[in-house]
């Protein structure tokens, strides 16, 4: 199957569902899975389906980088326990377009990269806007209640930690981001998959361990319209 082919089915599978308010899909994965690429790649297709796509990132709700390394720069337990605001997801993000809501909303609240909050503008979502979320930890039980559809994006770590650290770092980096990441980010994410089983929840399972050769594996009862 090629990949534009995956990203029709999954767009569909999407937008085959019918809410009295935003659907809110979560893109998650390990880091450097390729969630936030996903995530562009579905916006044409839904957008050609006539929806309102909100692009949003869980990046916009870091917390300040004083309390998620306050456990140390190595800790993976820092990394999963005090990276995010949850409660800033919810009450900015996720409830507004929720059940009974306003859906008036703001995408992020923190930047991450200037360590300082940021000013956005709050946003009105149509009653049949798609959310699209990527990121890190959103199987958390903070968010778990909170998505009406989820892709988990299914790569190995021998493959996911090169594309980080090709990502993240210049070639005099590379060696102490590799540190990094096995110190830290690799067990935080182990703790993830270990205590919140964010595959198992997932509606779609998009392999993308070959990024031109996906494959997709649904959740019994998800299927729906992406089958041929």
């Amino acid at each position: 199957m090629t990949r534009a082919s995956c990203i029709e089915r999954v767009a569909a599978a999407i937008a085959s569902i019918r809410l009295d308010h935003p659907t809110r899909v979560a893109i998650d994965g390990v880091d450097g899975a390729g969630k936030t690429s996903l995530a562009d790649e579905l916006v044409e297709p839904l957008e050609r389906m006539g929806r309102q796509i909100i692009r949003a990132s869980i990046d916009g709700f870091h917390r300040p980088r004083e309390a998620r390394y306050r456990r140390g720069a190595d800790s993976p337990e820092g990394y999963f326990l005090d990276s995010f605001d949850y409660a800033a997801v919810r009450s900015e993000l996720l409830n507004p377009l929720g059940p009974a809501s306003t859906r008036r909303f703001r995408y992020a609240v923190f930047d991450h990269v200037h360590d300082r909050p940021v000013t956005v503008s709050e946003r009105t979502a149509t009653p049949d806007a798609i959310l699209l979320v990527d990121g890190v930890f959103l199987r958390r039980p903070e968010l778990a209640a909170s998505w009406d559809f989820g892709i988990w994006v299914e790569v190995p770590f021998g493959v996911t930690v090169p594309r980080a650290v090709s990502r993240d770092a210049g070639s005099d980096q590379a060696a102490a981001i590799q540190a990094r990441y096995e110190r830290r980010y690799v067990p935080g994410q182990l703790l993830y998959l270990e205590r919140c089983r964010p595959r198992d929840a997932a509606d779609v399972i998009f392999d993308n361990a070959e990024f031109e050769n996906p494959e997709l594996r649904y959740r019994p009862g998800s299927e729906g319209p992406v089958q041929p």
